[in-house]
């Protein structure tokens, strides 16, 4: 049987709304948070990116508003502007025209006094930053006292960002009539720790399993070559994934840096997207990504928060995250809407143990890739340089360089003349990198582990390069046995 948005309780006028839009069956995390949140209940809900989880606690919400009154009865956290901003969004696409519901978004590098004269005109849900909330609370111009429903977006990430004090801050100055919601993707001990102190008797909702997730992204790793660089490494890889649009996650804002500097070099249209942006620096990359101009965004975890980009066609994990959750909370940026999605890490012998511990999580064995070698990277350049002399074949510009050629055919083969038409073009697109000789060495393997014991000797059973000799010379032989207090007293 099909479940949808009217079964579970939502008005008419909300579920023709939402068909309006396009939202006709609801998800899993949906059809499981919606009508227990109809009902009155405190809910956590676990779910991936992509789900649907805005509307599984929004749409009751925007259901239950009193709109004759101006006071904030929700109040929706999020870790980051560029998540507040796209939560905002998503309230008003399921508010239908003419309805007066009043959303709001605050947070840091915005007009606080600009926030302030909207709340002072009336705002029903108010959608913000830690930080700023608290500012307009200290301010006493948002004040909480009618507020109906509290809700924890990306609680994890919260956490992960040193919010969660502030977090209790804010939840300790509601109503205990309240309901509380709670969505992460992940549920460590202090957000356990946090739905039991501030949430009354909630009922767990959880939505499509993780590993559900990557089953339309194809996975690949590529083992870093010895003696390179994850910068080199990647150059050969982005040349034959030519990715349409795509996101490459770095630990780091100097990584990001870094990185975003040499493929610019290189040619690439990237640019980076961390937390010393201001915001309106992060405004005009996200419009540029969206528009095309720029195909791949170097970004942490923390700043791609609320960076949302339909028919992203690859994610890179040039760091692999610190857990299995966040990788599959990366991957599944792509693939999403039935769509087929790429997701790409590199691997050094120090991740190789990760790599692992992510195949058992996701029960699979991810493919191995060789880096793209010289000669391959070359004959791609020149397949995507057939394809555009074809187009320029068929243009109506050609005529006006015929004269060109025919001055040129007195003294020169017609052969040799396109020759040296394609190596000037090849020339001129080719990145330095790829001028330069180099070969593709094997990967790097790890070195061997030398368990050591007492006296610096390798313990048996030790994974040593030659512990299983050591092994042989000594099986069956006495151990030396010595005075130790002796030993001492001859240091």
């Amino acid at each position: 049987m099909t479940i949808s948005f009217s079964s579970l309780g939502l008005s008419e006028s909300l579920v023709n709304q939402l068909e309006k839009i396009g939202f006709v069956t609801p998800t899993k995390i949906q059809s499981l948070a919606i009508p227990e949140l109809l009902s009155g209940r405190d809910v956590v809900g676990q779910s991936q990116t992509g789900t649907g989880k805005t509307a599984a606690y929004s749409l009751p919400i925007l259901d239950s508003i009193d709109r004759s009154s101006k006071d904030v009865q929700a109040l929706i956290l999020t870790p980051t502007r560029e998540l507040a901003q796209q939560v905002a969004e998503s309230l008003k696409d399921f508010i239908a025209r003419g309805d007066r519901t009043y959303v709001l978004t605050v947070y840091g590098g915005q007009s606080i006094e600009r926030q302030i004269r909207f709340l002072e005109k009336g705002s029903h849900i108010v959608v913000g930053t830690p930080g700023r909330i608290i500012d307009l609370l200290n301010r006493k111009n948002l004040t909480l006292d009618s507020l109906r429903y509290a809700v924890l977006d990306e609680a994890d990430e919260m956490l992960s960002m040193g919010f969660i004090d502030d977090v209790k801050e804010i939840l300790s100055q509601t109503p205990k009539s309240r309901q509380t919601i709670c969505f992460s993707a992940t549920m460590p001990k202090e957000i356990q720790y946090l739905v039991k102190e501030f949430m009354n008797d909630p009922i767990n909702a959880t939505g499509e399993k993780p590993q559900d997730t990557p089953s339309r992204i194809d996975q690949c790793v590529y083992m870093v070559p010895r003696g390179w660089s994850k910068i080199k490494t990647i150059q050969p890889i982005l040349e034959i994934e030519d990715p349409q649009s795509g996101i490459i996650f770095v630990r780091t804002k100097r990584t990001a840096s870094e990185l975003t500097t040499k493929l610019q070099e290189a040619g690439q249209s990237v640019d980076e997207y961390h937390g010393d942006l201001s915001q309106s620096q992060r405004e005009r990359l996200i419009q540029r990504w969206r528009d095309g101009k720029i195909k791949l965004v170097v970004a942490t975890d923390i700043a791609a928060r609320g960076l949302d980009v339909s028919d992203l066609t690859h994610v890179f994990n040039f760091d692999l995250p610190d857990n299995t959750e966040t990788y599959i909370h990366r991957i599944g940026r792509t693939g999403r809407a039935g769509k087929e999605g790429k997701a790409i890490a590199l691997v050094e012998p120090s991740d190789r143990r990760f790599l692992r511990q992510i195949e058992r999580r996701l029960n699979q064995t991810i493919r191995v890739e060789n880096v793209p070698n010289r000669s391959t990277v070359e004959a791609k350049r020149m397949e995507k340089l057939t394809e555009q002399i074809k187009e320029s074949l068929a243009g109506e510009r050609l005529a006006s360089f015929l004269p060109l050629v025919k001055e040129l055919h007195e003294d020169y083969d017609p052969t040799a003349i396109a020759a040296a038409t394609l190596q000037i073009l090849y020339d001129r697109d080719c990145p330095s990198w790829l001028q330069q000789d180099w070969d593709v060495p094997p990967p790097a393997t790890p070195k061997p582990y030398i368990k050591k014991g007492k006296g610096g000797r390798t313990k048996y059973g030790s994974r040593g390069a030659d512990s299983f000799d050591r092994q042989n010379k000594y099986k069956g032989k006495p151990k030396r046995s010595y005075n130790r207090s002796v030993k001492l007293n001859n240091r």
